[in-house]
């Protein structure tokens, strides 16, 4: 897919991996979308775009950013899936509110933007959804479980869209970034991330880098980006050595 003309409409644009697609993508030719809580924000990540500022968990926010972009532009060809929220407590301790906030935010809102997005696109027979999930989505993280299991639920989402979707002309796409430079860790509901995943902060990309990889990766019409690309050294040792991968997420964790 080229992206010189098509409609892109980004969740959780105003900072982070979102802002960060939403200049990648500009300055490929792309007209853009974006949504987010901060309308100041997202008019610094786009300032040609239209913005919609919002809470995502609310059903009138989702609503509008959907109708407001169909408005301006009259399609949506590319969705992103990119709003989200962290957390670092443990899964035995964490208020049950909390693990609801974390999916409210990371699945529902997501799971009600596709099917929202995805009418429009089945009618006009084209369109890719991307999920930007994280690579907890595919390992998980002993630091961050409750954020690993609404990711885990992400990834098999959008698997299964592929299939249901397959006959319709639309495509999904799903992001499984590593370490990212973010504010992310800065803007978790609760906790903080143990000394030994601080420190491998070291080797994170870059949220330009990141948004490059979804750029490149809906361009050859991939199934799954995970970046950097190293990190599928990680995945496939996950399968391969589940114990000896468990082993060191404990020492990262501080739990070994």
């Amino acid at each position: 897919m080229r992206l010189d003309g098509k409609v892109v409409l980004i969740t959780g644009g105003s900072e982070g991996i979102g802002a960060a697609c939403a200049a990648e993508f500009a300055r490929h030719g792309a007209k853009l979308s974006l949504t987010a809580r901060s309308g100041e924000g997202l008019r610094k990540a786009g300032p040609d775009a239209l913005v919609t500022p919002g809470d995502l968990t609310r059903e009138e926010t989702r609503r509008a950013v959907v109708e407001r972009t169909l408005e301006r532009y009259g399609a949506i060809d590319v969705l992103v899936n990119n709003a989200g929220i962290g957390s670092y407590l443990p899964s035995w301790s964490a208020p049950l509110e909390e693990a609801r906030r974390l999916m409210e935010l990371n699945y529902f809102a997501l799971l009600d933007m596709t099917r929202l997005v995805a009418p429009h696109m089945r009618a006009r027979r084209s369109g890719v959804i991307v999920n930007v999930s994280s690579i907890g989505g595919k390992i998980p993280l002993p630091w961050s479980p409750l954020y690993s299991a609404t990711k885990y639920a992400v990834n098999a989402l959008t698997e299964c869209l592929r299939v249901e979707l397959r006959r319709d002309g639309v495509r999904t796409m799903l992001v499984c970034p590593g370490y990212v430079k973010t504010g992310f860790q800065n803007n978790t509901l609760f906790g903080q991330a143990p000394p030994g995943v601080i420190r491998a902060r070291r080797f994170a990309i870059s949220a330009a880098e990141c948004a490059a990889a979804v750029r490149r990766g809906l361009e050859r019409e991939a199934r799954t980006v995970v970046t950097p690309r190293s990190a599928w050294i990680l995945v496939a040792l996950a399968r391969l050595f589940p114990g000896l991968v468990e082993a060191r997420m404990a020492e990262l964790n501080g739990t070994a």
